[in-house]
């Protein structure tokens, strides 16, 4: 067994690592759910696979991706939106299962947002060499949900920006088992995901699996902050 083995067999500490205003690094959040968290991801997979999407300009994305929950994001050359129906299988997407659930909400809380329910999980799939150009999410009707971004796999370098697409960027390194929480005055900042760097990680090889919980319609009580 190699010193890195021996590193990754580690357990990590949790600990709460400040982004932004309304935003937050939580550091090995999940760490100990990664085994359950993935046996979902098959499980859901199974139903709705992995795909690349094409962007309206017609681009075909270079991570895959999935939906499980009440809504799952599409993106065509008809534009990007939200659908209840996988318009690869056309049935319903697969049932947020009650881990995925159960996981966002308390990620939420203890980032300071209170209450939050997740009608969709995006579920992204990166491989050596995929990426995430800069955007921000902002096809959903509740700006006043927070995104709950889950990592799980081989670690990835996050690009978090500004306000501005042009703004300069931070490059945040995360760990399987971090997850990154923003709202409020950060809700619709730009951020991505540099190319994923070769790696291995026990559970998932080269691989990194992303999940983000969005809230999409309008909820009549706004969710605040308190960090």
């Amino acid at each position: 067994m190699t010193s890195l083995d021996l590193f990754q067999d580690q357990p990590r500490t949790s600990w709460i690592e400040a982004l932004d205003d309304g935003a937050v690094v939580l550091r090995a959040f999940v760490h100990a759910q990664e085994a359950v968290l993935l046996r979902e991801v098959a499980a859901i997979t199974a139903v709705s696979p992995f795909r690349n999407l094409t962007t309206p300009g017609g681009l075909r994305m270079s991570v895959a991706m999935t939906n499980c929950g009440e809504l799952g994001w599409v993106s065509d050359r008809s534009g990007y939106r939200y659908d209840a129906v996988d318009p690869l299988t056309q049935q319903r997407w697969p049932a947020l299962p009650a881990s995925f659930n159960e996981l966002a909400m308390r990620a939420a809380a203890a980032a300071g947002y209170d209450a939050f329910h997740p009608e969709a999980c995006l579920i992204n799939r990166y491989e050596p060499g995929t990426r995430l150009s800069l955007h921000r999410d902002q096809d959903e009707e509740d700006a006043s949900a927070p995104i709950v971004s889950v990592s799980v796999g081989a670690a990835a370098t996050f690009l978090w920006g500004g306000l501005r697409r042009s703004d300069r960027t931070q490059r945040v390194r995360l760990e399987s088992g971090d997850v990154v929480v923003w709202g409020g005055t950060s809700r619709f900042v730009y951020h991505g995901v540099a190319p994923l760097k070769e790696s291995v990680h026990p559970l998932t090889g080269a691989e990194r699996i992303n999940l983000t919980f969005r809230r999409v319609r309008q909820r009549a009580v706004p969710y605040i902050s308190t960090h």
